[in-house]
């Protein structure tokens, strides 16, 4: 039986500095494989080995949000500092040549920012698993009707490899119930839908056009 369906990603850490009670689905793969040799696995641990001798380094994230992460780390370098999310500096940006430049590995379907567009300010349900979280079929079919049944207009974010295959898709009777109030891409340009400003479940913010009530496993 796979790993991804036998129960065993379920199996929590607890002996991980900031981390409690992590599942082993919440990493990497690269990280969970056995194999020394793997490339990635190695890059990373190259990684952390470094990090004891930079001068400072800098996290693209916020203490309020990962306080308890991030604290464990000052043991390795005590110059640790946050400063996130940088993807809102992209607004303040004046050249146009540096706002083409990406990180993203996924083509963006920009199509979801004129879907956006359509919508009425704080109607839309943002989900985003990351590029990294995988999911069982059942798991998938379950969140995604967790979604039609909400009556919420939504933008989800589904991999083709979320669930370890390219046909995860949903049934007809899904694409009928959330006809004209959902919208499933694979990926997204992420920083032009934060600056939709997204409302996540730590925060609530009216400011904006459009609010987003953002959902993420990484």
């Amino acid at each position: 039986m796979s790993y991804v369906t036998n129960g065993y990603l379920e199996t929590s850490l607890d002996w991980i500095p900031g981390m409690n009670n992590i599942r082993l689905r919440d990493f990497p793969s690269f990280v969970r494989t056995t194999d020394k040799n793997d490339i990635m696995l190695n890059y990373l641990m190259n990684e952390v080995e470094a990090l004891p001798r930079g001068s400072a380094v800098v996290l693209n994230t916020f203490d309020a949000l990962e306080h308890d992460s991030v604290k464990p780390l000052n043991a390795l370098n005590p110059r640790i500092f946050t400063l996130g999310p940088l993807h809102l500096m992209e607004q303040h940006l004046q050249d146009e040549r540096v706002k083409q430049l990406g990180s993203s590995l996924w083509k963006e379907d920009v199509s979801c920012i004129h879907w956006l567009d359509t919508k009425d300010p704080g109607s839309v349900v943002f989900v985003n698993f990351g590029s990294i979280a995988v999911m069982t079929k059942e798991q998938l079919i379950e969140f995604g009707w967790g979604l039609a049944n909400s009556k919420k207009n939504f933008l989800w974010i589904a991999r083709p490899d979320i669930v370890g295959s390219t046909e995860a898709g949903m049934s007809p009777e899904f694409l009928v119930e959330t006809k004209g109030r959902g919208m499933i891409t694979s990926w997204c340009p992420q920083e032009q839908v934060n600056s939709y400003n997204i409302n996540r479940i730590y925060k609530h913010n009216r400011k904006k056009k459009i609010h987003v009530l953002s959902y993420y496993c990484h």
